[in-house]
């Protein structure tokens, strides 16, 4: 007897993919400076080759992919990290996110009337005007924190910048990283962020001196040496910050991680009054898409009657 759709929480036929590294901490000893790299490695394309994005939107969403990875593993509790942008520009909507246990997942979503093949090369000219909205989401129990604010800058990287300068007034160097090699898309970011002094104590010229140097060091790192896969992690941070006494920690795993399941779906679809249900049928189903790794699930018109049966 076939599960009902209620009760079928089997994941897609999706990846099951882990890159055991994907996220590497790092601090300098002695100086108010922490730092994330991230490397996709394999995720990056089986993630953002699922879908049927032009290269420049797919470069976008590679690099919002490593945004969030890098966001997330700064948490200090169960949750996620999720960004979304809606704007004004051929990609209207662009969504990602990640959970504390590095599941990530992206979807973009561009205007009916866009020229595919004539996309502008910058997130600004992806997105138009807009916002940015960043959230942190801790289960049920809690409330989730939201900051919103206007699309600013030229790059993904510029536009996160700009939203925890002006959000959270939280100083931070980020720089994002995609690209498409023959195999298939990787992606990388590096982020530092600087640490408030203890007790509100106003910044030392040393700390000011140690964060200015640190930026200047991280600004030498280039797209070849963040996307190598033959350069290991401690190596790459060694190269750019030994010279400041850094210190690496424990590598964090990030996964393939949609979340959609024939139950989740269903659960929508029975949300819907009758007459809705019945108009949405097309050829004896009903189907709908996960935006996310895009799947379609199909059900009968009659396995969405089962659970009030």
């Amino acid at each position: 007897m076939d599960t009902p759709p209620f009760l079928d929480t089997n994941r897609p036929d999706v990846p099951n993919m882990v890159v055991s590294g994907g996220v590497t901490p790092f601090y300098l000893e002695r100086s108010p400076v922490r730092g994330r790299l991230v490397r996709l490695g394999p995720l990056a394309d089986a993630i953002l080759s699922r879908h049927d994005n032009p290269d420049a939107v797919s470069q976008l969403g590679g690099e919002a992919l490593a945004l969030v990875a890098a966001m997330v593993s700064a948490l200090k509790f169960k949750g996620a990290f999720s960004l979304q942008i809606k704007g004004d520009g051929p990609v209207s909507m662009l969504v990602a996110d990640a959970t504390d246990s590095g599941d990530l997942r992206f979807f973009a979503r561009l205007r009916e009337d866009t020229d595919r093949e004539t996309l502008p090369e910058t997130a600004k000219g992806l997105l138009g005007d807009g916002y940015m909205a960043f959230t942190i989401d801790q289960g049920p129990d809690m409330d989730r924190h939201q900051g919103i604010v206007d699309l600013t800058g030229t790059t993904l990287a510029d536009m996160a910048v700009n939203y925890f300068q002006t959000s959270e007034q939280h100083d931070c160097w980020i720089r994002l990283f995609c690209a498409k090699s023959a195999d298939g898309w990787k992606a990388g970011a590096l982020v530092l962020e600087r640490i408030a002094a203890e007790g509100g104590i106003e910044a030392s010229e040393q700390d000011e001196d140690a964060w200015e140097t640190a930026c200047t060091l991280a600004a030498t790192v280039t797209e070849q040496e963040i996307l190598d896969p033959d350069l290991s992690n401690k190596r790459l941070i060694q190269r750019l910050f030994g010279t400041l006494d850094v210190r690496v920690g424990t590598p964090r795993a990030l996964a393939y991680g949609c979340r959609c399941n024939r139950a989740r779906l269903a659960s929508v679809l029975e949300t819907f009054p009758e007459d809705d249900l019945d108009h949405m049928v097309e050829n004896g189903a009903i189907t709908m898409n996960c935006e996310f790794c895009n799947v379609g699930f199909r059900f009968t018109r009659g396995e969405l009657g089962e659970r009030t049966a």
